[in-house]
């Protein structure tokens, strides 16, 4: 058993240094303690239920759940994605997802076409159906996100998005990068 007030070790590769040689904020985390590790735990665990309960509540009336939604998210944030390609960014099984796809097409939110290159690929993009839902779910949302990021201040953007990122994986990363590189490219 850990001693609850021993420090956490760093991880070395989060511990990232500024020109100047100066170590990041990431050098904090090894005063960070359990029970700091515990509360943390806490407030994702409530975040994520409150977070989620406006949309559950749209989806509920819906007949959908939170795999519907996050089926919804990532087809709209990726129009034409390939089923297989939704399967790595879910994980979950091809069996659930084919659940998931085959009630979001029966009810028209989601269409289906067959690759061009490949015609045993399906890819995915929302209906104007399928769009108007996965509005009206991220309005619930954005709400939400937008008074505790103005509750927290303009410099807890970067603080909770490097957060975040810690606690992903490289697969994770790696689609946020993309569709931040992807979003600059639009704006500019």
């Amino acid at each position: 058993m850990s001693d609850a007030r021993a420090p956490i070790k760093p991880n070395v590769a989060m511990m990232a240094t500024s020109p100047l040689g100066q170590q990041s904020a990431g050098t904090n985390l090894l005063f960070l303690r359990e029970d700091e590790i515990r509360s943390a735990q806490d407030l994702l665990f409530f975040a994520y239920r409150d977070f989620t309960a406006a949309a559950d509540m749209i989806l509920t009336e819906l007949g959908l759940g939170r795999a519907h939604h996050r089926a919804l998210h990532f087809i709209g944030r990726n129009p034409g994605i390939a089923v297989t390609d939704l399967l790595g960014l879910l994980r979950i099984t091809k069996q659930s997802l084919a659940r998931v796809l085959s009630q979001l097409v029966e009810d028209g939110y989601v269409a289906q076409t067959t690759g061009r290159a490949d015609r045993r690929q399906r890819l995915l993009t929302l209906t104007d159906q399928g769009q108007a839902l996965e509005r009206r779910l991220f309005e619930q949302q954005r709400e939400r996100l937008a008074t505790a990021y103005r509750e927290a201040g303009s410099g807890s953007v970067e603080g909770f998005r490097r957060v975040m990122r810690g606690i992903m994986d490289e697969q994770a990363r790696a689609y946020i990068d993309g569709a931040d590189d992807a979003a600059r490219r639009r704006k500019g």
